[in-house]
């Protein structure tokens, strides 16, 4: 079987597993207070070029942004989302659920408008009623966005000039944001995104550990008591040292920037492959996420060969589809999927 329905379908790369390992038998203070998560802090803020950076690790995506959009905003607030973000999709009503409210704008292969949202926040303002509405009080993106795309240095320097017009906080969602930094067409470095937001993250579930997530806030302006409010959020994990560990390992010697690449190398040939075989696009990215228009009829001869998201339907007799390439994904297993087209088309 191929694996291309997500970037986590498999475990860890071997570099973490061998960390794990050779921890396993050491003992650790609990909930992040050990000297391993100390040295992965430091190793994240000079990738980052921000020394005053205060850095959290979470368990999770989903935990990670209800827990940050819940402490940041005031209980009359919501947050802006793309219509297709993932928290205002695909997170169960998670943000929701904190009682915070996703406040919609249209989205454009993924992407959010800073033209846009300067008029929905204008408009807000401008409505007589407002005060018996919910504030927007943050502004979410995510970079890649749920279609893989990317926001250009000059698209990101706008959305934040926007936030800041309006003193409300940028939240990047960034749980692929190695497979968007490693892009070949991005001019969006670390640094770069690190200073034109008050909050991201950098994703670990998806690019080569086991779990976790690394939140920084780049500014030393995590809120008040944050490390006691994602315990209450059910984010934090008492052995802390393995999301540590975890985080200290992908940012020894370039490791979260090479396993990056390697699935920016794979998406370069899964397109060719794409391209070879005559597959409608429906949206190919500059990153690892692929989507393709596919007959029905296809999808059940290969249904057993190989693993897909299933992301819409297009027609009575096609589903667009979505395949993934990772940290994980080699040289081979693109071969034997062009084989696969080779035989069923």
């Amino acid at each position: 079987m191929l694996h291309f329905s997500s970037d986590y379908e498999k475990g860890a790369c071997p570099e973490i597993l061998n960390a794990l390992l050779k921890a396993n038998d050491s003992a650790f203070s609990g909930y992040g207070t050990d000297t391993i998560t100390a040295s992965a802090k430091s190793k994240i803020r000079k990738a980052c070029n921000c020394p005053e950076a205060d850095i959290y690790f979470l368990s999770g995506g989903t935990q990670t942004n209800s827990t940050v959009i819940a402490t940041m905003l005031k209980p009359y607030e919501g947050v802006i989302s793309a219509v297709t973000g993932h928290i205002s999709v695909h997170e169960a009503g998670a943000v929701e659920y904190t009682g915070h409210k996703v406040l919609t704008v249209p989205e454009h292969n993924g992407k959010i408008d800073a033209i846009e949202l300067k008029e929905y926040i204008e408009n807000f303002y401008n409505d007589g009623n407002h005060e018996h509405m919910i504030y927007p009080g943050m502004v979410y993106i995510s970079h890649p966005t749920e279609y893989g795309t990317l926001y250009s240095a000059t698209e990101l320097k706008a959305i934040y000039s926007v936030c800041e017009e309006y003193d409300i906080p940028l939240f990047i969602d960034g749980a692929r944001l190695g497979y968007g930094l490693m892009s070949k067409d991005t001019d969006v470095s670390l640094e770069y995104l690190a200073k034109h937001c008050d909050v991201f993250y950098i994703g670990g579930t998806k690019v080569g550990a086991l779990l976790g997530e690394a939140v920084v806030f780049p500014k030393n302006n995590a809120p008040k008591q944050f490390y006691t409010m994602i315990k209450q959020h059910g984010a934090m994990l008492a052995k802390g040292w393995i999301t540590g560990i975890q985080f200290d390992t992908l940012f020894t010697d370039d490791l979260y920037f090479n396993l990056s690449s390697n699935a920016i190398e794979m998406a370069e040939i899964l397109k060719s492959i794409i391209k070879k075989h005559g597959i409608k696009e429906f949206l190919l990215s500059p990153t690892n996420q692929q989507f393709v228009v596919i007959e029905n009829s296809l999808l059940d001869k290969i249904k057993d060969k190989v693993t897909y998201s299933f992301w819409e339907k297009y027609d009575e007799n096609s589903t667009v589809i979505r395949l993934a390439t990772s940290w994980y994904t080699t040289k081979e297993d693109m071969e034997a999927l062009d084989n696969i087209f080779d035989v069923t088309m």
